[in-house]
């Protein structure tokens, strides 16, 4: 009987000295999900941003002949003074490869810096073949022959000789709808030249992603 006191005595002091561990542990777990919780709502987990070194040993890689950049791809303003054969930079023989390995996209005009006032190279082309069309309503006909007019390289000249048929039909659906009235007012064949420029264009922009033509001049016009 006296040793079931002893062991009943010793068995007691164990239930307190438990819940303590216990205690002790929950204490643990619990600050160390707030500590965690914290952590993440503030952001310490998120992958820190490229720094200026890293950006800068990108750019460095990508123009060391990692393919051709955006402004190689797009023709070029031509400077005042530019002598109208002078290669720029992107353009092989003239334009004519230039797009080999550019993805297409619509180019913007991109001013030179410079300490004076920027001048661009106005560059012209006749084209060869005149244009001839009957007038809407009427037994009277029009022909005209035109030049165009571009800021950029040859590489719009290019294009327009690539597409020519497909442009020369294009110019000549909108002559058709010319009609005898058309003819008298005043600003008559300034609006045909607008036209005209805005439907090769879109042809251009169609096949090639960029028109580039900047004006349409009448170099013959004739009705009769």
């Amino acid at each position: 009987m006296a040793e079931e006191v002893v062991a009943e005595v010793e068995a007691k002091p164990k239930k307190p000295i438990l819940l303590i561990i216990l205690g002790v542990v929950g204490v643990i777990v619990l600050v160390a999900g707030t500590v965690v919780a914290t952590l993440f709502l503030s952001g310490a987990f998120n992958p820190k941003p490229p720094s200026a070194q890293e950006l800068e040993a990108a750019a460095a890689a990508g123009a060391d002949g990692h393919g051709p950049s955006k402004e190689d791809c797009l023709p070029k303003l031509k400077e005042k003074g530019e002598a109208k054969g002078d290669a720029k930079p992107g353009a092989k023989d003239g334009g004519k490869d230039a797009k080999a390995d550019c993805p297409k996209g619509a180019p913007g005009k991109v001013a030179k810096s410079s300490p004076e006032l920027t001048r661009f190279e106005k560059t012209y082309m006749q084209i060869d073949r005149e244009f001839l069309v009957n007038l809407s309503g009427s037994k009277k006909v029009m022909s005209v022959q035109m030049a165009v007019m571009t800021h950029y390289d040859d590489r719009v000249f290019e294009n327009i000789k690539r597409h020519d048929f497909a442009l020369r039909s294009a110019v000549m659906d909108v002559m058709r709808m010319t009609t005898e009235a058309d003819l008298v007012k005043p600003e008559f064949r300034k609006e045909l030249a607008l036209k005209i420029r805005d439907v090769m264009n879109t042809l251009l922009e169609k096949f090639e992603d960029f028109g580039g033509i900047e004006d349409v001049f009448f170099t013959n016009f004739i009705v009769q």
